[in-house]
């Protein structure tokens, strides 16, 4: 039976303003791909994101192209093996997933988990602001067990200080998005160490990684924008102790599962994260995230209004996704 494969772009309104190293954003942009066969369709959701060169347009532009091979048949790991890695294929790829779910009446966690799925705790991401700002949003989240603290820049430990005071029982993750120098990183990592962060993620711009191999590592450091898939993890072994396995960067949920072994195998950490998007991105993610280390898969709780129907989060648990949104 022939497939028919389509995308179009939605927005999703962001409560307040999401802000990091390179700026803020009031909405989630987001292209979600539909493939259908027959009476049955499977659904993806990507986020374009400019920093990898990637807009609504031109992921719209590639997901047209590989319609008609799609249509004619195109498996995951054909589509793996001839797409590039990125949103567009991230959407194709999890819709195909979706799709194999409910035309086999299989749920798709058989093939990606060990066994069944169960609820996650996520990490809730603090927006980068002054101490004071940062403060008030970890006070309102003191609750949470696991925080995200976007940093990247001058004025970096104060507002990190500010968060530790305000939700003390919290186990605090810095997302530093590249905002992090040579000649800084290793007083901030040793600050780090002092106030018990857990874990620095992308302290220094991507292509200047090699600097992380000159010292021992006070707090662990994960990377973002320097992985995107399974082949640049060996590189990344000797400099990093955790990698960060997105789902738009990989390329998909069957790229990511190879990352998500090969990680392991070379003995780095796993977090298994998201750009800000629906539950519809969310869904795969958390069936990945099963066995991570740390999990980052808070989008939803970003958004002023998610998909109908949506994920479960309870608190900051969020629990295995039903058929009916994805897999």
């Amino acid at each position: 039976m022939e497939r028919r494969l389509t995308a179009l772009s939605e927005r999703f309104p962001i409560a307040g303003t999401f802000t990091i190293s390179r700026g803020s954003k009031t909405e989630a942009e987001v292209v979600t791909c539909t493939v259908t066969e027959g009476t049955r369709a499977g659904r993806g959701e990507c986020v374009p994101y400019r920093r990898y060169g990637e807009t609504v347009e031109g992921v719209l532009a590639a997901i047209d192209a590989i319609a008609p091979r799609i249509a004619a048949g195109m498996t995951r790991e054909e589509l793996r093996r001839t797409m590039p890695a990125g949103a567009a294929r991230n959407a194709v790829d999890c819709a195909l997933w979706d799709l194999e779910a409910k035309v086999s009446a299989t749920p798709a966690w058989r093939l990606v988990c060990a066994g069944a799925p169960i609820p996650l705790v996520t990490a809730y991401t603090l927006s980068l602001g002054d101490p004071q700002s940062m403060a008030n949003q970890a006070r309102a989240n003191a609750r949470r067990p696991l925080l995200k603290v976007k940093v990247g820049g001058d004025g970096d430990m104060e507002r990190v200080r500010a968060v530790v005071s305000a939700a003390p029982q919290s186990r605090i993750v810095l997302d530093a998005n590249e905002g992090w120098t040579e000649d800084t990183v290793l007083p901030l990592l040793e600050e780090c160490a002092r106030i018990g962060v857990a874990l620095v993620e992308q302290p220094l711009p991507a292509g200047r990684d090699d600097a992380l191999a000159s010292f021992p590592h006070p707090v662990p450091v994960c990377a973002d924008e320097s992985v995107h898939t399974s082949e640049d993890l060996e590189a990344l072994a000797g400099l990093y102790d955790a990698v960060n396995i997105k789902l738009d960067k990989a390329g998909g949920l069957t790229e990511a599962i190879r990352m998500r072994e090969k990680a392991r195998a070379l003995g780095l950490s796993v977090m298994v994260g998201c750009m800000v998007g629906t539950s519809l991105a969310m869904a795969p993610a958390v069936l990945l995230a099963q066995d991570a280390d740390y999990v980052d898969l808070d989008g939803p709780l970003l958004l002023a209004r998610d998909r109908e129907p949506g994920l479960d989060y309870e608190g900051s648990m969020v629990l295995p996704p039903r058929p009916d949104l994805w897999g």
